[in-house]
C-alpha cells in the first residue's frame, strides 16, 4: 500500500498499527511513511505524545492502539467454550478501557504439522492475533511453561524483614522470595506470580485469600490452586431463574407419580440425581425403574447455562462445600429429586430376568414424585431388621439377581477404602474415618450400572452419538511391569492369554497372607489405565462391560447431560414448548455432534482436576486432624517404595507420608524397583509395598497435607539415625560388593530389629 511521504498524523499512525499484518514498531512506522533523519526524531516524539494521551501503548518495537491487542503476544486460556479455547492477553494494562478482550484460539499444530494436544484452561501460548469479522482470533506459535503453577502459599517474613512464599503444594519443597508483597501480611494465604520468565525472578502477590488455617479454608486452597470456577456469571444466574420457572407437560410426559420410587443417598447429600423402584414380574424376574433428573429439559444446548456447565465439566465435592456444575436453584432444588415433590425425570425402564440379565429397556420423559429420600444407613437398617417396607424388600430382591449376574461377569474386585471427613457447624473436624461399605451402596450402584449400560446400548441401536465411559485394558508395558513384580513373589503372569479382570481377581484370591495381598492389590491398581470420556468405544475393562456410558448423574456430570440429549433425539422424546427466553431444543446440537471428541477431552480433564482437588483437600484435613498427635506411633501400610525411602498411609485413616531411607538405621539399603522393596544389606531387613509397619508421626503439615514418619523398633522406640545413608538401585539382594554402592558415611551395622520383614 502506497502511503504519502512525510510526518504522519495521529489518525494515520493508528490506521497503520491496526491494519499491519506484522508487529508495528517505530522502525516499521518510519519505513511505511518514508521517514529519515530528523523526521525519525519527530516520530519518536509523536509516539511518546500519543502514548501519554492514551491513544497507544506497547513498546517501541511493537505498538498497539490503547485497549488493543499486540499482533504477537502471550495469551492465557481462560475457558473452553464449544470445544474452542478462549484466551485473554496475559499482560493486559489496568489502565486500558474495559475488560480484557476474549480471543478465540485456533488449533495448535505440533511438530511436523501434526495435531498438538488440546489446550486447556490456564495454558499460556505465544500467539499471532488477527482481527476477523467474527472478532479477534489467535494462531498459536508456541506453548509456554506455566507461569503461576504452584504459586499459592503463605507469606512468611524472615528476621531480615524479607518476604517469602511458603508453598501449600507438598510437591514443592522450597520457599520462594517475594519482591512485591502488596497488601498481604505475614501468615496470610496468597496467590502470587513470577515477575519475570526466569526461575530466579521474584514473586508478586496478586491475590490475598486470608487465614490458611481458618475453618473451611482447605477447600478454598484447592479451589484456587486448581483454578476451579467458583462463582456463576450474572447471565447464568438469570437464565437459571428463567429455566426453573418452566412448567412440565403432563400430557406429553409419562406419569409415574403413583410408583413408590425412592432415592437412597448419603445422609449429607447436597443433590439427588437418581431414584429407583422394582417389583416382581410374577415369572421370577423384575420390572424396574431408574429415574434420573431431567436436567436436559432445563439446560438447553448453546445457552449460557450450558456453556458454563461445560466449562466446569462436573461438580466438585469437598467436606465443607460443593462447587456445583449448575446454579443452586437447579442443582439443589428444581432438578433434585426431592421427596413428595413433582419432578421432571428421564425414566429408564428395565426388565431384569431371574438370572439378573437386562432383557428389555426403554427410555421416556416422565413426571415422578419421590416416595422417600432415604440415607444409606437407614435403608440398610430397615432391611437388616428383617421387616423392611415392601418397596425396599423388592429392591433388595431385584438387586440380588443383578449381583449374581455381576459376579458371573467377574468385574475387577479391588477393595479401595473411601475416607470420610465429618465437620461440626464451625467447620472443625469431628471425625475422620473410612466410610463403611454397605449392601445399600451396592444396591444403588448395580441399578445405576444397569441403567448406564442400557443408555449406551439404546443409543448404539439407533447409531446415535455416544460419549462412552472408557476404561481400556492395561497396556503391555504395564502388564510386563506387573509380570516382573509377580516373579519377585514366585508367582507367574502369562501374557499370552486374553487379559480380563478375572485374571487379577484370581491373583488376589491366590494370595493368603494379608501383607502380600495388600502388595498385590497395590500392584494391580498401578497396572490399571485411567478412565476417560470419548465418542469411540473401547469398552470398560474394570466393569467387564462392552458398552458403558454415564447416564445417571446429569446434575453433577456434563457427560451424562450429553447422553440425555442424545436419547432425546434418538427416541424422539418430548421436546419442550418454545419459552421465548431459552433455546427450544433439548437434544444434541449439530455443533456438539461435530465436536464430541473435543468436549470429551475437556470433561475428562475437568474430572481429573476435580479428583486432584478433592484428594488434596482430604489430605489437608487428615494432616490437620493429626497435627495434635505428632510424636505418636501408628500402624501404617507401605503404599510405595523408592530409592530415597518409602511412603506409608495410616491404617483406617489415610494420609500419605514419607519415611526417608536415611532414617532406617545404620546400614545401607538396596532398592529393588520391580519388587518394590528396600532391603538392608547387613541384616536383610526388608520394607515392601503392602507391609504393615509401626511408625512414629514426625510431622503433619495442614497447609500442604504432607505427613512425615520415622521408623521405630519393636518396642516403639525411635531408631537412631546415623547420618547419610546410601542405597543401590540395582535389582536383587545380598551382601555389599565392591563398587556396587554409592559413597556415603556409613555407621556400624545396626542391631536394632526393624518392623519390616526379613527375607
Amino acid at each position: 500500500m502506497n502511503r504519502p511521504a512525510g510526518m504522519p498524523s495521529r489518525e494515520q499512525v493508528l490506521e497503520f498499527i491496526q491494519t499491519s499484518s506484522k508487529p508495528a514498531g517505530k522502525r516499521e512506522i518510519a519505513k511505511a511513511f518514508g521517514l529519515k533523519g530528523q523526521e525519525k526524531i519527530g516520530l519518536k516524539k509523536l509516539l511518546k505524545d500519543m502514548a501519554e494521551e492514551g491513544l497507544i501503548d506497547g513498546k517501541k518495537t511493537a505498538y498497539q492502539q490503547m485497549g488493543g491487542v499486540p499482533k504477537v503476544t502471550v495469551l492465557r486460556v481462560v475457558a473452553i467454550e464449544d470445544g474452542e479455547p478462549i484466551a485473554e492477553p496475559e499482560n493486559w494494562s489496568p489502565d486500558a478501557p474495559g475488560k480484557p478482550p476474549r480471543i478465540v484460539v485456533k488449533e495448535m499444530k505440533g511438530r511436523g504439522g501434526k495435531r498438538a494436544p488440546a489446550l486447556k484452561r490456564g495454558d499460556r501460548v505465544l500467539s499471532r492475533t488477527e482481527e476477523q469479522e467474527s472478532g479477534l482470533v489467535a494462531f498459536p506459535m508456541k506453548k509456554l511453561p506455566a507461569r503461576t503453577e504452584g504459586m499459592m502459599g503463605v507469606v512468611e517474613i524472615d528476621k531480615a524483614g524479607k518476604a517469602w512464599l511458603a508453598p501449600v503444594d507438598k510437591r514443592i519443597r522450597q520457599s520462594a522470595p517475594i519482591k512485591d508483597v502488596g497488601e498481604a501480611e505475614a501468615g496470610q494465604l496468597v496467590i502470587a506470580e513470577r515477575m519475570g520468565n526466569s526461575e530466579r525472578a521474584g514473586l508478586k502477590v496478586i491475590e490475598v485469600i486470608g487465614d490458611p488455617l481458618a475453618p473451611k479454608s482447605f477447600s478454598l486452597i484447592a479451589i484456587a490452586k486448581h483454578g476451579i470456577p467458583q462463582t456463576f456469571p450474572d447471565t447464568v444466574h438469570e437464565e437459571a431463574e428463567r429455566a426453573a420457572s418452566l412448567t412440565l407437560s403432563e400430557e406429553k410426559r409419562e406419569d409415574l407419580r403413583h410408583l413408590p420410587i425412592v432415592a437412597i443417598d448419603p445422609a449429607d447429600a447436597r443433590d439427588h440425581d437418581d431414584a429407583i423402584w422394582a417389583e416382581p414380574d410374577g415369572q421370577g424376574g423384575f420390572n424396574a425403574l431408574v429415574a434420573i433428573a431431567d436436567v436436559s429439559f432445563y439446560v438447553r444446548p448453546g445457552s449460557a447455562l450450558d456453556k458454563e456447565a461445560r466449562k466446569r465439566g462436573n461438580s466438585v465435592y469437598f467436606p465443607d462445600r460443593v462447587v456445583p456444575m449448575l446454579p443452586e436453584i437447579l442443582s439443589a432444588d428444581v432438578c433434585s429429586l426431592r421427596e413428595d415433590e413433582d419432578r421432571a425425570a428421564m425414566a429408564c425402564h428395565l426388565h431384569i430376568s431371574g438370572e439378573g440379565k437386562i432383557t428389555k429397556f426403554r427410555f421416556t420423559r416422565a413426571i415422578v414424585r419421590i416416595h422417600h429420600n432415604i440415607p444409606y444407613e437407614d435403608a440398610q437398617a430397615a432391611v437388616d431388621a428383617g421387616k423392611p417396607p415392601e418397596y425396599l424388600a423388592n429392591l433388595w430382591d431385584a438387586w440380588k439377581a443383578l449381583a449374581d449376574a455381576r459376579d458371573k461377569r467377574e468385574p475387577l474386585n479391588l477393595d479401595l477404602p473411601e475416607r470420610r471427613v465429618v465437620l461440626n457447624d464451625a467447620g472443625q473436624i469431628e471425625e475422620i474415618a473410612v466410610r463403611e461399605r454397605l449392601d445399600a451402596h451396592r444396591v444403588v450402584e448395580d441399578f445405576m450400572i444397569a441403567a448406564n449400560v442400557a443408555a449406551a446400548k439404546a443409543l448404539e441401536a439407533k447409531t446415535a452419538p455416544v460419549v462412552y465411559r472408557v476404561h481400556e485394558t492395561p497396556s503391555r508395558e504395564k502388564l510386563i511391569a506387573l509380570r516382573d513384580y509377580m516373579e519377585t513373589l514366585d508367582k507367574k503372569l502369562a501374557l499370552g492369554q486374553v487379559i480380563k479382570p478375572a485374571l487379577f481377581n484370581a491373583m488376589l484370591s491366590d494370595v493368603t497372607e494379608e501383607a502380600d495381598k495388600a502388595q498385590v492389590m497395590e500392584a494391580v491398581l498401578r497396572t490399571q489405565m485411567q478412565a476417560y470420556y470419548g465418542p469411540s468405544n473401547s469398552g470398560h475393562f474394570g466393569l467387564a462391560l462392552d458398552s458403558y456410558a454415564h447416564f445417571t448423574s446429569p446434575i453433577r456430570r456434563y457427560a451424562d447431560l450429553l447422553i440425555h440429549r442424545s436419547l432425546v433425539d434418538a427416541y424422539k422424546l418430548e421436546q419442550p414448548k418454545p419459552s421465548g427466553s431459552l433455546p427450544d431444543a433439548s437434544g444434541l446440537s449439530e455443533k456438539d455432534r461435530a465436536s464430541l471428541q473435543e468436549i470429551a477431552d475437556q470433561i475428562s480433564q475437568t474430572e481429573r482436576r476435580a479428583m486432584e482437588a478433592e484428594r488434596d483437600t482430604i489430605d489437608r484435613y487428615v494432616a490437620a486432624w493429626l497435627s495434635g498427635r505428632v510424636g505418636e506411633n501408628f500402624e501404617t501400610r507401605i503404599t510405595g517404595v523408592q530409592g530415597f525411602g518409602f511412603f506409608a498411609t495410616i491404617v483406617g485413616l489415610g494420609g500419605d507420608g514419607l519415611v526417608p531411607v536415611s532414617t532406617l538405621g545404620g546400614e545401607y539399603f538396596r532398592h529393588d524397583e520391580a519388587a518394590q522393596t528396600l532391603t538392608g544389606v547387613d541384616t536383610g531387613m526388608t520394607y515392601a509395598s503392602g507391609d504393615r509397619v509401626q511408625l512414629k508421626l514426625a510431622e503433619a503439615n495442614a497447609l500442604t497435607g504432607a505427613l512425615k514418619f520415622e521408623p521405630v523398633d519393636e518396642d516403639g522406640n525411635p531408631i537412631e539415625q546415623r547420618g547419610r545413608r546410601s542405597y543401590d538401585k540395582r535389582r536383587g539382594s545380598g551382601g555389599p560388593k565392591k563398587g556396587k554402592f554409592k559413597t556415603g558415611k556409613r555407621g556400624r551395622p545396626g542391631n536394632i530389629r526393624h518392623q519390616g520383614r526379613r527375607k
